[in-house]
């Protein structure tokens, strides 16, 4: 993005971090040679380091969420249960993301990670003790009315009366979980303001698309690991080993060298958060694609409710729970190594679009499918379709935004994203208690094609998008 103004923010790739992660690592251009190379990125030690402790955390977290749904659904037979989870992690991101936005701006960003991934640690471990001792835990007449409350509000949706709320780690899981949650916010907009500063703006396009495989590496482990330990270790280990996970992330961005502090940005905290919404606002492209990504995993996403497809209607259990949380990431890993070795998009409006139409197909036809093979063949898709749009949402988002207004802008787009996927869940979770599983999940991938549909209306400039190099000037 260029700026004529000589006192306008300079673009990330001439700051004091980049300059410090490339020149000091001898990093390559994403073209040597004349030619493209597709393991640009990884040739910057900076970014390496950065996406191993990814890797291991994606993988521990996601070995979490599996052993927390399937337990949570096992203590409660209920789907609203499994949407309260999405709202306990979603809570934390509404109310905070911009705060942690503005912060991730003036203190320093490695230093914001390696708290959060302290803070994770601690929680899991904690987590892991609640499940270990759970039929031991005192009958305290607090967590009694947690529980009271939980059934209230599941009483409300459900309609059937076999769903039950008397195991007392339900409400100290759901408190954990939003502590957890609470410390990921933080961590999540530093980690978005922190990760464009390891590479220099050339190599960016090609860190975006290994970033995006990394996590959908993390994204087939995970979840198949955990439904296999489930059966073999039991809830407790997984939690502690997703506290290992936290830490080994942490341990591996220790080394990589902070850059300078977040930012030069103005000491009124509310100002300077109206200025990074202003900034989207006035994107329209930016506004376009974030908008459309949000509704369409807040409609489209049918991950909450899986352990009720592979507990009553696939009857695959936790082990088969495992394969269908990983099948997106099998197919996103795919996608993205495909995407790798081409050039950049050349039609990245039409393509957005496409993908995430294609997603909601696939959504539709997931609904209705009583075939383990074919399930998991659309949850492929899903991921294949996911893998396009991410790439070119985060690389429009991040190469269009000055270095000094990253975190804010890392947070309006954390509000939009983060919570559709969490929101996405507790709705998925509500609908699917009032109106079953199928008609949940059909209706969101419906409404995912209308959310094209719409965007493509309202903001027409989103299919004239063309080749993201040319966009990203």
């Amino acid at each position: 993005m260029s700026n004529s103004d000589p006192h306008a923010p300079r673009p990330a790739y001439e700051g004091s971090e980049s300059r410090r992660s490339t020149t000091a690592e001898g990093a390559l251009d994403s073209v040597v040679g004349g030619r493209h190379d597709p393991y640009a990125a990884f040739r910057i030690r900076a970014f390496s380091f950065y996406s191993l402790g990814n890797l291991i955390a994606v993988i521990g977290r996601l070995m979490l969420f599996v052993g927390v749904e399937w337990e949570i659904y096992g203590l409660t037979n209920s789907a609203t249960a499994l949407g309260l989870v999405g709202l306990a992690i979603a809570l934390p991101v509404v109310l905070l993301s911009l705060p942690a936005g503005h912060i991730a701006d003036r203190y320093s960003r490695r230093n914001i990670i390696i708290c959060s991934q302290a803070i994770s640690a601690v929680c899991s471990l904690a987590l892991a003790l609640v499940s270990w001792k759970h039929l031991a835990l005192p009958a305290w007449a607090i967590l009694q009315s947690g529980n009271h409350a939980l059934s209230s509000i599941a009483s409300v949706f459900e309609r059937h009366a076999n769903y039950h709320f008397d195991d007392l780690s339900l409400p100290l899981i759901y408190l954990i979980l939003l502590i957890s949650a609470t410390g990921r916010t933080f961590g999540w907009a530093a980690r978005s303001a922190f990760f464009p500063t390891l590479v220099p703006r050339e190599t960016f396009a090609n860190a975006v698309t290994w970033n995006s495989s990394v996590f959908q590496v993390g994204s087939i482990v995970g979840p198949a690991l955990g439904g296999l330990l489930i059966v073999r270790t039991g809830f407790p280990f997984i939690y502690a080993l997703d506290a290992f996970c936290a830490l080994s992330f942490l341990l591996l961005v220790v080394p990589i060298r902070p850059g300078q502090r977040g930012s030069r940005v103005q000491a009124n905290a509310w100002q300077s958060l109206v200025e990074g919404m202003r900034f989207v606002l006035s994107k329209k492209v930016i506004l376009a694609t974030i908008t459309l990504d949000m509704v369409a995993v807040l409609l489209g996403g049918a991950t909450a409710l899986l352990p009720i497809f592979a507990a009553k209607i696939l009857h695959c259990g936790p082990i088969g729970l495992g394969w269908l949380r990983a099948a997106p990431g099998i197919g996103a890993f795919g996608m993205a190594i495909v995407i790798a070795y081409l050039p950049p998009i050349k039609r990245a409006g039409r393509a957005l679009l496409g993908t995430v139409t294609g997603f909601g197909l696939a959504t539709i036809v997931f609904g209705f499918s009583r075939s383990l093979w074919l399930s998991l063949a659309m949850l492929f898709l899903t991921g294949v379709f996911d893998s396009v749009s991410v790439v070119i949402r985060h690389t429009l988002v991040q190469l269009l935004t000055p270095d000094e207004m990253r975190g804010r802008i890392s947070a309006v787009n954390n509000i939009f994203i983060g919570t559709s996927n969490e929101l996405g869940a507790l709705e998925s979770g509500l609908t699917a208690a009032y109106f079953g599983p199928v008609l949940s999940v059909v209706s969101g991938g419906i409404g995912t094609i209308l959310a094209v549909l719409g965007v493509s209306r309202v903001w027409p400039e989103t299919r004239k998008i063309g080749a993201l190099d040319k966009n990203l000037r």
